[in-house]
């Protein structure tokens, strides 16, 4: 990452797959192998308030440890409560010195302009993750998706004992004509064509 990125569409976005999702898909399966769609809506709130964090560089508790992902931690009022926070998420990285210098998510420390990255990485990949999990559409602006496949194309592996050390599966292999989104989720360790079973 060299230049900020608005993170404000992409946090929208995945206010608005939230919004959309049946109170009895909770329990449905997604993406991500380990979380049910409730895990991983757990894992949207808990990275919204660890990044902002990280954008104001707060070295502390909320930075220091690793992301959440447990249904059980949800809470009623998710609904209302997780889109204040992706609203604040955005406007932290908003702040031109969110991108400079060092920073800290998850105990790791990064160059603050490639946490934003990352950032913008968790909310595209995640809102494709959440859109899957219910059968809706998803679509989101080409220059996200480039900036995601600059940091993503840096971290991915197709090694199974490296990748589990990092943020993603080992690499899936996708169509040499894959859309950029495609082989942004391919990296991720994601197949393209997942679809819920329960849909």
């Amino acid at each position: 990452m060299s230049q900020m990125i608005d993170l404000g569409p992409a946090a929208k976005r995945m206010s608005e797959l939230l919004a959309a999702v049946p109170g009895d898909r909770l329990t449905a399966p997604t993406p991500c192998a380990d979380y049910t769609l409730a895990d991983l809506i757990d894992h949207v709130g808990g990275l919204s308030i660890g990044l902002a964090a990280s954008a104001r560089k707060d070295l502390g508790p909320l930075t220091s440890g690793g992301g959440s992902g447990d249904a059980a931690r949800l809470g009623a009022d998710w609904r209302a409560r997780i889109p204040e926070d992706l609203a604040a998420l955005a406007e932290a990285w908003r702040d031109p010195d969110a991108w400079q210098g060092m920073t800290q998510a998850g105990g790791v420390t990064l160059p603050a302009d490639v946490m934003g990255g990352v950032v913008l990485d968790e909310l595209v990949v995640h809102g494709w993750d959440v859109a899957r999990s219910i059968g809706r559409p998803y679509d989101c602006d080409d220059r996200e998706v480039d900036a995601c496949l600059r940091f993503v194309s840096t971290v991915a592996t197709p090694d199974p004992i490296a990748a589990a050390k990092g943020p993603f599966g080992p690499v899936a292999e996708v169509p040499a004509d894959a859309s950029p989104l495609d082989r942004l989720l391919g990296l991720t360790g994601r197949d393209p064509s997942w679809r819920s079973p329960v849909h």
